[in-house]
């Protein structure tokens, strides 16, 4: 596990020419993912489909593998210091994000499938939710944990990042 976590801090800070999360192409794990997702939906579709249908799944899929590696791009690049301001960053991806309906409004106008296109940019969120759960931390085995029968379980609440008010605090009436 040593090893799996040493590659997970390699891939997630090394630059994109060494980075190990790279695939046999050069693309990114998640855009991989996304791919493979993409490819896998476009096969599908074509064989149970029209190949109208298919057309607009693989127009959603390209739209959508566009948007996200601009988002990931922009994201980075907030986050390591080089975009100055989240002011900029939201304007950008307004822009983009208007850009990506604005587009998908042509193809349904021109007469993409709606379910279709809706389908291929979709295909961004199973690949990313993968990718997120193959790139998660290890578990650290010396971590400091408190007893089974430590009051502080009964005040956890997994869904907040503090603790809930214990249950004779809150207001039942």
């Amino acid at each position: 596990t040593d090893q799996r976590q040493r590659r997970r801090d390699e891939a997630l800070t090394a630059p994109h020419s060494t980075n190990p999360a790279r695939t046999a192409f050069g693309l990114d794990l998640l855009d991989g993912l996304n791919l493979a997702f993409s490819a896998g939906g476009f096969a599908a579709s074509l064989a149970v489909a029209t190949p109208a249908f298919a057309g607009s799944f693989a127009l959603g899929a390209a739209l959508e593998a566009v948007n996200f590696r601009a988002l990931r791009a922009a994201s980075a690049k907030l986050f390591s210091g080089e975009l100055t301001g989240a002011g900029l960053w939201t304007v950008v991806l307004g822009m983009r994000l208007t850009i990506l309906f604005v587009a998908m409004g042509i193809a349904l106008v021109a007469g993409a499938h709606p379910l279709a296109l809706l389908l291929g940019v979709s295909t961004v969120v199973p690949a990313s939710l993968l990718g997120a759960w193959w790139l998660r931390p290890g578990v650290d085995p010396s971590a400091p944990i408190a007893p089974a029968d430590d009051p502080a379980w009964d005040a956890y609440s997994v869904w907040r990042a503090d603790v809930r008010p214990a249950p004779e605090d809150e207001d039942l009436a």
